[in-house]
């Protein structure tokens, strides 16, 4: 055969193959699309034939998951399909409560140390002390491993009534508990405590199912101290249960001021409305907010802002506005569904526009001055709402404050950056620690924790401290640095008392500028 005739022998099996297979696939065509879409008939049709034809064994479950990721991406930012594993957790988080051995705990040094030992819990019947340090749970090292300290959590927490085995290091010596895993409380309000003689303070970390019930303990016991005003601090609570922020402003307005409606296309318009039997509707309020209080805070702030029953001071929330409804799998498995929108009683929308740079909006706030400048925050001014009252406020997402306060970047001196890179305060905390434990873990008065510190002279220890490490403070940096830096040092070292959290915020007040503007205006709206 020469080459001429070899070639269209060739070409001629290339055409005849490719008859074939038409002819094949004409045979077992089942792939008949008519253009509807309803009922899913496409993804189906696509599925089935991966399912059928592709070259290799395929993980159908993960495909699955796969395939409700990709339909959920392209609804919302918030719309999302949760695997059993985390489902677990997200619904863990808010419960109020988890099971586990009852501690926190810090790591400031690739070692995890106790912080706290929950009362009445698992670790305190066990023998667990403050300022342990965690080396091994049951046959994992973690200590000087780079453990992650969420892998750390998860290897700590499992179903009350298993037992876990924690290897400890306590003055030098190493010491195995054998604990047996319960259920530890989970509190949501992270400190309540007088500023003033008329002022109280509470911060809520987040909307739980035990929110009501906590906040309502710590109001009532700053009104037996003398209340009149309060701060409340939602500053980074990222929000929860809707219900826990419907009872909280239902405590501060009158009887049928609207809290906030929820509409969307497959669920009619539903207004909540304040009962008038709340315990607060007399008390001066200033709510705290940033660019990290979102969903219910932002209800919160909305509903109070709308009514004009208090100020609200700090920057611009979150803006995430949507109800999300869960749907849950007999797998384990659930899919967190966008189904409506919140508005304020105003009928501003909450929910942020979604931009592509949706995920970086925070970033973007930093990139065009919004966090240091009051008028460079995107609201949109095209639409005015108005409160009760009559004053005009702006939707474009997010709740924007009666009182801005800036971000502060004066203060952060080249030795207060190679501080925190080092996490010099933290380490520093945890060694005063060690030093003095006895005498700390034993103080429970606020004014007795001030004095003790102070005679500690604080300021000289860190300094030697940190010189250790090499870090040294240039000419003049010391100065600028320490009136912002040694209120942290007192907060993170008065953590380890008796008073916990309630420490730590009291000494963060001094540096606060959010909570001072808060304390130094009337709590009251000014109406034009």
């Amino acid at each position: 055969m020469n080459k001429g005739n070899a070639l269209i022998a060739a070409l001629l099996g290339v055409v005849i193959g490719a008859c074939a297979m038409m002819v094949f696939l004409r045979m077992t065509d089942d792939r008949k699309f008519n253009g509807d879409y309803s009922h899913w008939n496409k993804l189906n049709l696509i599925l089935q034939q991966i399912e059928q034809n592709y070259v290799d064994t395929i993980d159908i479950e993960s495909m699955t998951d796969a395939a409700v990721e990709a339909a959920l991406h392209k609804l919302d930012p918030h719309s999302v399909y949760l695997p059993p594993v985390e489902l677990k957790e997200s619904e863990t988080e808010l419960a109020g409560n988890f099971e586990g051995i009852g501690i926190q705990f810090n790591v400031p040094n690739d070692t995890a140390i106790v912080l706290s030992v929950i009362s009445g819990g698992p670790s305190e019947k066990a023998g667990l002390l403050q300022g342990d340090r965690i080396l091994k749970v049951d046959d994992h090292n973690i200590a000087g491993m780079k453990t992650p300290q969420d892998s750390m959590v998860t290897l700590m927490k499992g179903p009350a009534g298993s037992k876990v085995r924690i290897t400890v290091q306590r003055d030098g010596t190493e010491i195995p508990f054998d604990i047996e895993r319960d259920r530890i409380p989970l509190n949501s309000v992270d400190a309540a405590f007088m500023v003033n003689d008329t002022t109280g303070y509470i911060r809520l970390s987040k909307f739980s199912r035990t929110t009501y019930t906590e906040f309502s303990k710590a109001a009532e016991k700053l009104l037996s101290e003398g209340m009149t005003r309060l701060v409340f601090d939602i500053r980074d609570n990222t929000g929860g249960y809707l219900d826990q922020a419907l009872l909280l402003s239902n405590e501060f307005l009158k009887k049928g001021e609207m809290i906030v409606y929820m509409d969307g296309l497959h669920r009619q318009r539903e207004e909540f409305k304040a009962d008038g039997r709340g315990s607060l509707q007399d008390i001066g309020l200033s709510v705290l907010i940033n660019e990290s209080s979102a969903s219910s805070s932002e209800i919160f702030a909305g509903a109070i802002q709308d009514n004009d029953r208090g100020e609200i001071v700090g920057r611009r929330s979150f803006g995430k506005g949507l109800v999300q409804e869960p749907i849950n799998f007999t797998d384990g498995s659930g899919v967190r569904l966008t189904v409506a929108r919140f508005y304020t009683p105003s009928g501003r929308c909450i929910q942020k526009p979604y931009t592509a740079d949706y995920e970086y909006d925070i970033y973007e706030r930093y990139a065009h001055g919004e966090m240091t400048v009051a008028d460079s925050m995107r609201v949109d001014t095209s639409v005015v709402y108005h409160t009760a009252a009559g004053r005009k406020v702006y939707g474009g997402g997010g709740i924007v404050p009666d009182v801005f306060v800036p971000v502060d970047t004066t203060k952060a001196t080249g030795f207060y950056l190679k501080c925190n890179r080092k996490a010099e305060q933290m380490r520093f905390a945890s060694a005063i620690f060690d030093t003095y434990r006895d005498r700390l873990s034993e103080i429970d008065d606020f004014g007795e924790l001030e004095e003790y510190l102070q005679s500690l002279h604080l300021d000289r220890k860190f300094l030697d401290f940190a010189a250790k490490d090499g870090i040294v403070p240039a000419a003049g940096e010391w100065e600028k640095t320490e009136p912002y830096i040694m209120p942290q040092i007192n907060a993170l070292v008065g953590r380890y008392s008796k008073l916990d959290d309630e420490a730590f915020y009291r000494f963060y007040l001094e540096i606060d500028d959010t909570i001072r503007t808060a304390v130094e205006s009337s709590g009251t709206v000014t109406v034009q």
